[in-house]
């Protein structure tokens, strides 16, 4: 592989997965208030706020760290109040309790407004605040940490913007575009040395796989399949192990928990779904440090090669992308090869490809689990050379036009889906 090539690739993984404390859509537009704040130079007094459908969708069911609150508002304020944009997701990480009763001051004085904006990229963050006769104004677009305008009294100090051919905001993204075939060479080839930071995401979910099992989060999905039913009707197995990881972490994080995860482009559920199934895997077959390096690199790399065409926000659910990435990993673990590996990735969208996403909330961890349950199966179909063929759905030859397919009903097929979602969402009476 070419030097420039791989430098580029290493490059796109360190921006793509970093740690993010809480629900990334609240959380970005928390930093989006940060920043926000900075700019005014002082509290804020009244703050209107534009999102697109899809960060309003996510934001509106799940737990904002440290708050014991759901919701957006609540994110705002502490976002104008103590946050810090230079931490980036990790913005609301200086909370205390004095900050928190003066965010829920800010909140009882109804000077937030919430609105939602029309023909915008699927992640869009506007946030006006203003102070006396002192106004500012902060756009996050197609990357939750993207600040891509800011803007005081008037003086634009920084205007990324680009327009598209539907006259929608945007902004430009001219990544190296991956393919599978460079994914897998990346991570199989790669010297250990260079690629040994991914385990750090191993190191980080797991802490909070670990802190989650120490209470009682969100649907507690970890603890139902470790409890006495769990193990009498699951078993105790490599598969219940994966399943129990994994949903602990996402139980805590939809729940609200001030534990940092390391996330994979722009989701926290990513992230920990590219990871702790493999590791727990990795960990019960007790492999080398080299097999579990390569199979994280190759989870991890697999998923933002798949969201560089469906988009940072979708009708997709996350966990169809992140556990698809976790199948190649476990193939790779079983020994599978590159065309095993593959077999894996189409069984993959032949089986759960359709699972809509009805924002971020506690029983995501339910779906996470359904992922693993998925990526557990296609990889064992894998190794027994067991593929869902051309002829089948959606499923193409070519694994590269599979993954086109798949993404392409995630990104435009489901976009009708999207808007009912949330038009259900914002109608309930609750």
């Amino acid at each position: 592989m070419d030097t420039i090539i791989k430098t580029q690739i290493i490059k796109l993984i360190h921006r793509e997965v970093i740690p993010a404390i809480g629900c990334t859509e609240p959380i970005a537009v928390a930093l989006a208030a940060a920043k926000a704040a900075e700019v005014l130079g002082r509290k804020p007094e009244k703050i209107e706020v534009y999102l697109s459908a899809n960060i309003l969708k996510n934001a509106m069911g799940v737990g904002i760290p440290g708050t014991g609150m759901v919701g957006l508002p609540i994110a705002i304020a502490l976002g104008s109040i103590i946050g810090k944009s230079a931490y980036g997701l990790e913005v609301l990480k200086d909370l205390t309790p004095a900050g928190l009763e003066e965010g829920k001051e800010m909140v009882c004085k109804k000077c937030i407004s919430i609105n939602l904006k029309e023909n915008v990229d699927k992640l869009y963050v506007e946030i006006i605040s203003s102070a006396g006769g002192d106004r500012s104004r902060v756009i996050i677009c197609h990357e939750h940490t993207h600040i891509i305008y800011v803007e005081r009294n008037g003086e634009v100090l920084t205007d990324l913007r680009t327009t598209n051919a539907s006259g929608e905001e945007a902004c430009e993204n001219k990544d190296l575009r991956l393919s599978f075939s460079m994914v897998y060479e990346f991570a199989m080839e790669m010297p250990l040395d260079e690629i040994r930071f991914i385990l750090e995401t191993a190191e980080l979910n797991k802490k909070a796989a670990e802190a989650s099992l120490k209470g009682n989060y969100g649907h507690t999905v970890s603890k139902t399949v470790s409890g006495v039913f769990g193990r009498k009707f699951m078993g105790d197995s490599a598969y219940t192990h994966m399943l129990i990881m994994t949903a602990a972490a996402c139980d805590a994080r939809m729940d609200g928990a001030m534990i940092p995860v390391m996330s994979n482009s722009g989701s926290g559920n990513q992230g920990i779904a590219a990871t702790l199934p493999v590791l727990s895997f990795a960990e019960d077959i007790q492999c080398s440090e080299e097999q579990l390096i390569r199979a994280l690199m190759l989870s991890h790399l697999m998923v933002i090669y798949i969201k560089q065409s469906l988009g940072r926000l979708s009708a997709l659910c996350g966990c169809v992308v992140a556990a698809t990435g976790a199948s190649c990993a476990i193939t790779y673990l079983m020994g599978g090869n590159k065309t095993r590996v593959s077999y894996a990735i189409k069984n993959m969208i032949g089986n759960i490809t359709g699972m809509i996403c009805d924002g971020a909330k506690p029983s995501c961890a339910m779906k996470v689990s359904s992922g693993v349950s998925t990526a557990m199966l296609s990889a064992l179909m894998a190794m027994e050379d067991k593929v869902v063929t051309s002829v089948e759905g959606i499923i193409d030859e070519d694994v590269d036009k599979s993954i086109a397919n798949l993404t392409i009903i995630g990104s435009k097929g489901m976009e009708a889906t999207d808007r009912l979602v949330l038009d259900i969402m914002t109608s309930k009476s609750c």
